[in-house]
C-alpha cells in the first residue's frame, strides 16, 4: 500500500509528508517533487528564511527520526510519461496532490508567467487523473489542495464548494462559479472543473479542499533537527500576508498594510493544514466530490498588523505599521466569510492553532534568522512602493 504526496519539497508537503509516515507507518509514503519552489524564488532574488536542506540531507533526517518509509522521487507532473511510471510503479491507494505554482503575484509578473503558470498547474492534475483512469486505479482517493481564492470576492456567506439554486420553481445544487482574482487562482478554478468531471464520468473519489492563507514556520515533526524543517518564504511573490509581516517586524521594515486594510480573509496554521490533510488520507473512497473549506476562520488583515505590533512589544521589538497604495485589484473592506463546519467536524476536530498563539509561535522561532530579513528587506514589497515605505 502506498500513498502518493506531490509537491513533497514545499512548505505544506515537507510536513505532510513527515506525519504521514507517522500516521501510516505500515504503507510506503511517495514524496513527488520537481524543486521548482526553490527555482521560482531564487528566480524572483529571494530565499526561504529558514534555510533549507538539500532532499538527501532531509531525508536522511527524517530517516534518522524514526520515518523509515518515505520514498522520494524527483520529476516533472507535466511530464505524463513520468506520471504514468509513478502510478504502474506503486499503484497508490491515495494521491495527495499539494504541487502547483501557487502565487498570484508570480503569475501576473507577464504573460509567459501566467501562461507557465496556468499550463504547470492544469496540466499536471490532469496527468494525475487521467493516470489512475489509465492504471485501473479507481479505488484511489484522490486529494488536492486548491485555494480559497477560487471564490472570488461576493457579497455573500461562502457554502462549502456548493451553491443551491432555485429557477423557475425548480432547485438544484452547483459547483460555485470559478470567481478567481488572478491567473494563479484562475488555474484553480479550471483545476475544480476538471475534478469535477473525473469524479462524474469515472465516480473517482475526489476531495477538493480549499485551502486557506497557510501561516506558521513549524509543525510537530519539523522541529528537533534543523534538517527536518519546512521552508519559510517572506518575499512578496510567495509570502503570504501573515508571514511576510512576522518577518517585516523582525527585519524592523514597517508592516505594509495594503489600502485600509479592512479586508477579513480565511487563514488556517500550518500544522492544522497538515492535521486535515493528513485526515483526509483516512478516508475511505465513497465515489464522492467533496469540497470542505480549509479554513479554521477569517482574520482581518489589520487585526494581523495590530497583532503583530503587541506581540512585538512584548518581545521588545518595536514595530511600526503603514498603509500603502494596494497593488492588488480587490475589494478593500471585503470581509470573506466562509462556511466551515464540516471541514472542522470531519477534518479537523480538534484545532491546535490560534491566530495570536500562531503569530507569537512565528516571531519566536524567526528570530534566529533576521539577518537574512534584513538582508532581503527589498524584497517584501514590490519595487515600485518601495520609496513609498518609511523605513525608521
Amino acid at each position: 500500500m502506498a500513498i502518493l504526496v506531490t509537491g513533497a519539497d514545499g512548505y505544506i508537503g515537507w510536513p505532510a509528508l513527515l506525519k504521514l509516515s507517522r500516521e501510516f507507518p505500515d504503507e510506503r509514503i511517495v514524496g513527488v517533487d520537481n524543486f521548482a519552489r526553490r527555482r521560482w524564488v531564487e528566480e524572483i532574488g529571494c530565499v526561504s528564511a529558514i534555510p533549507i536542506h538539500s532532499m538527501q540531507e532531509r531525508l536522511e533526517a527524517a530517516r534518522e527520526a524514526g520515518h523509515g518509509n518515505i520514498s522520494f522521487i524527483e520529476g516533472d507532473l507535466t511530464d505524463r510519461a513520468f506520471v504514468q511510471q509513478i502510478y504502474a510503479t506503486f499503484r497508490p491507494r491515495v494521491v495527495l496532490h499539494l504541487a502547483a505554482q501557487p502565487s498570484a503575484p508570480y503569475s501576473e509578473i507577464n504573460g509567459e508567467r501566467a501562461t507557465y503558470t496556468q499550463h504547470n498547474n492544469v496540466q499536471s492534475t490532469s496527468n494525475l487523473l487521467w493516470g489512475l483512469k489509465e492504471h485501473n486505479l479507481i479505488e484511489t482517493v484522490f486529494v488536492e489542495t486548491t485555494t480559497t481564492g477560487v471564490y472570488g470576492q461576493p457579497d455573500f456567506d461562502i457554502p462549502e464548494g456548493f451553491l443551491e439554486v432555485e429557477r423557475n420553481g425548480r432547485k438544484g445544487s452547483v459547483i460555485y462559479p470559478g470567481m478567481a482574482g488572478s491567473w494563479y487562482h484562475m488555474s484553480k478554478c479550471h483545476d475544480v472543473n476538471n475534478l469535477w468531471l473525473a469524479n462524474a464520468k469515472w465516480k473517482l473519489s475526489v476531495i477538493d479542499l480549499r485551502t486557506a492563507i497557510t501561516y506558521g514556520t513549524r509543525t510537530d515533526e519539523t522541529q528537533g533537527d534543523p534538517r527536518l524543517a519546512t521552508r519559510f518564504d517572506f518575499d512578496f511573490y510567495f509570502g503570504v500576508v501573515v508571514n511576510r509581516f512576522a518577518a517585516q517586524a523582525l527585519a524592523g521594515f514597517p508592516i505594509t498594510v495594503y489600502g485600509k486594510g479592512g479586508l477579513k480573509r480565511p487563514m488556517i496554521g500550518l500544522q492544522d493544514a497538515v492535521d486535515s490533510i493528513v485526515s483526509s488520507a483516512k478516508r475511505e473512497p465513497n465515489q464522492k466530490f467533496d469540497i470542505f473549506n480549509q479554513t479554521s476562520g477569517p482574520v482581518g488583515i489589520q487585526e494581523i498588523g495590530e497583532g503583530i505590533q503587541t506581540i512585538g512589544a512584548e518581545m521588545g521589538i518595536p514595530v511600526q505599521v503603514d498603509h500603502l497604495e494596494n497593488p492588488r485589484v480587490e475589494k478593500e473592506e471585503h470581509q470573506m466569510v466562509m462556511e466551515n463546519s464540516r471541514f472542522m467536524n470531519e477534518l479537523l476536530p480538534h484545532p491546535t492553532v490560534d491566530i495570536m498563539d500562531g503569530l507569537r509561535d512565528t516571531l519566536e522561532s524567526l528570530q534566529p534568522y533576521r539577518d537574512t530579513l534584513l538582508a532581503y528587506k527589498d524584497r517584501f514589497v514590490p519595487e515600485q512602493l518601495l520609496n513609498r515605505v518609511s523605513v525608521a
